[in-house]
């Protein structure tokens, strides 16, 4: 509990210092570079066998009912706007918020964060924020990519195994999913990595004794991320999709 609000005083003194315009642009690069590039193989696997597993499942079912022309749309409405932003961002929580963690918890048990303070240098500006900023642009894009990648999956499943042409796929798939979804994607990407960022960076600011609790940090933190992008894509799908009764 203790922890879960110093990260929300955390968030609360990013955007402060993002309003305020303190970032360090080198290390923005440098934790985009690591957060991009360097994780986009797995992103790239596991969406693209995610959407081939998605579509085997989902055909099997509409072929028995003779609705072939539907399952790029089924396949749209459910993998585009959740499995595709919650499966890459759990992806780069597991490979990215882990090493904020244990990179700010070695910082921490080694005194190196305090040797910052001695040095008037603020923590948050030169180690937290532009983690933040980085994996906040990184994700959307990340994210986009992942997209691309499943439906490509998708269309090779359905012509492979059940002999649904590319075209008849992609049609309903664009028939389905419209701009405003792809920009809900964004929007989802965006905050996802906002958290992943955030959480990372409070697990390991806060860790306290030794080596141990540098990898307890790096754990608590995957395990809190991933429990906090369910929770928040559940209220975010309630909010943007859920049409009011009256």
């Amino acid at each position: 509990m203790i922890r879960f609000c110093i990260t929300i005083l955390l968030l609360g003194q990013v955007w402060l210092h993002l309003l305020q315009g303190k970032t360090c642009h080198r290390q923005i690069l440098e934790h985009a570079i690591a957060v991009g590039p360097a994780s986009i193989l797995p992103v790239l696997l596991v969406n693209g066998f995610a959407g081939m597993i998605f579509t085997i499942q989902t055909a099997r079912e509409l072929v028995r009912f003779d609705a072939v022309s539907t399952v790029g749309g089924a396949f749209a409405l459910a993998f585009c706007r959740e499995l595709a932003p919650i499966l890459t961002a759990s992806i780069i929580a597991g490979q990215v918020g882990s090493a904020f963690a244990a990179e700010l918890g070695e910082m921490r048990v080694t005194e190196q964060i305090d040797a910052l303070h001695m040095l008037k240098t603020d923590p948050i500006d030169y180690l937290v924020l532009p983690r933040v900023i980085a994996c906040s642009l990184m994700l959307p894009i990340l994210t986009i990519i992942g997209l691309v990648v499943g439906i490509a999956g998708g269309v090779f499943a359905a012509e492979q195994f059940y002999q649904i042409l590319p075209e008849v796929f992609l049609e309903s798939v664009r028939n389905f999913l419209v701009i405003p979804d792809v920009l809900i994607v964004l929007f989802k990407g965006l905050i996802f990595g906002l958290m992943i960022a955030v959480v990372g960076c409070s697990w390991g600011i806060t860790t306290i004794g030794g080596a141990k609790q540098v990898g307890e940090s790096a754990t608590a933190a995957v395990v809190t991320t991933w429990v906090l992008i369910f929770i928040v894509d559940f209220f975010l799908s309630l909010l943007l999709y859920e049409k009011p009764s009256f």
